[in-house]
């Protein structure tokens, strides 16, 4: 069932297309994309991966996703999944208004709220029956809610580069190094997503590409990782941030406007999968039936999931990463738990199943209500 709607964007379509963001789906985002008719590419060129490779003190231990759980991981960057989705926006006769700066959503608690944007120089207004809020966490669209926002931010950033250079393993492998933490990840059988954790107020010029290479080298404890072209480097702050409620009146926020994570636990993406397809029902049973039930917990039901995934990527965050104000005692504590996770079946199954993802939330079962997580 669709229904007419128009979509706004802040930036150009070139820029969206290419921006490099998360890469790894779980299983419930494969399966939301592939049965909303834009899973074909992806199933195409996506890396499918059974598990992970978890390096520390010299040690190599991997653990085994689908022996535990059953399930797997997909390798797709997020950059990869927008445009598939644009695409198929555009054929559905859809309508995407790129470099289009909102100003303001209002009337939220009235039946016609009411978007105030610019577009190609001129003012206007939208009126319409219901505000989805996917603006980001720079987004105008939260302003709006009054609601309470729950937040750390974390003593370190990461620095993440995207190289011309095969990577170095067929699966991620998360470093803990008394530098610091590493990540090496992957877009294609050609491309490397490598991560550093650095200072939190570090900048770009303080570490030239032979910097980064030998360190990541030497926390990744891996000598064949080969230098190549640095195609995209940045440094982004760690931080979690959860807005609750999320929603208010006609307006209803997903994604990143609703919820920040760690990159750790590789959550971002796949909780605005989640929350979209929570709001999709939502609407779709008040246009059959003209009922809010669903709408009116939209929020519940997102949440469950947000929180649990907020938990995991906050641990893996503080499992893997030095602290700076840390103390030796602490990072013997780190030690000995990463030695229980990677030899402890029971501890292993529990980052496992949060890892690749619990069953997407779906208000519509009855009696859970934010349910799918854990059940």
């Amino acid at each position: 069932m669709r229904h007419r709607s128009a979509s706004s964007g802040q930036d150009r379509p070139d820029y969206v297309e290419r921006r490099v963001r998360a890469g790894v789906l779980e299983q419930g985002s494969t399966d939301l994309l592939t049965s909303s008719g834009v899973g074909e590419r992806m199933a195409r060129e996506g890396l499918s991966h059974d598990g992970i490779n978890i390096r520390f003190a010299g040690e190599q231990h991997r653990i085994d996703f689908r022996r535990l759980t059953g399930r797997g991981i997909t390798v797709y960057g997020q950059q990869e999944v927008i445009k598939d989705l644009i695409m198929q926006r555009l054929a559905d006769g859809g309508e995407i208004w790129f470099e289009t700066e909102v100003s303001a959503v209002e009337a939220i608690d009235s039946d016609h709220p009411r978007v105030t944007y610019r577009r190609d120089s001129e003012d206007a207004g939208l009126t319409c029956e219901f505000v989805a809020g996917c603006d980001g966490s720079h987004g105008i669209a939260r302003a709006g809610l009054e609601a309470k926002s729950y937040e750390r931010n974390y003593p370190f950033s990461w620095l993440g580069i995207l190289a011309k250079t095969p990577p170095a393993s067929d699966e991620l492998i998360y470093a803990a190094h008394e530098r610091g933490f590493a990540l090496h990840s992957m877009r294609s059988p050609e491309i490397s997503r490598l991560y550093l954790q650095v200072e939190a107020d570090e900048t770009l010029a303080a570490w030239p590409e032979d910097r980064i290479w030998d360190e990541l080298r030497l926390r990744l404890a891996e000598p064949s990782l080969q230098p190549g072209e640095i195609m995209e480097a940045g440094i982004t702050p760690m931080r979690s941030l959860v807005i609750e409620p999320m929603q208010r009146g006609h307006l209803f926020l997903a994604g990143d406007a609703a919820h920040i994570v760690p990159a750790t636990g590789a959550k971002g993406m796949n909780l605005a999968l989640a929350d979209v397809k929570v709001l999709a029902e939502a609407l779709a049973a008040w246009y059959r039936s003209k009922s809010h039930d669903l709408l009116d917990h939209y929020s519940e039901a997102c949440l469950r999931r947000v929180w649990r995934a907020e938990h995991f990527s906050a641990w893996m965050t503080a499992l893997l990463h030095r602290d700076p104000a840390g103390d030796p005692f602490e990072h013997k504590l780190q030690l000995s738990y990463l030695r229980y996770i990677t030899t402890s079946d029971a501890a292993a199954t529990t980052l496992a199943e949060n890892y690749v993802g619990f069953q997407f939330p779906s208000p519509a079962r009855g009696g859970g209500r934010g349910g799918g997580v854990g059940e």
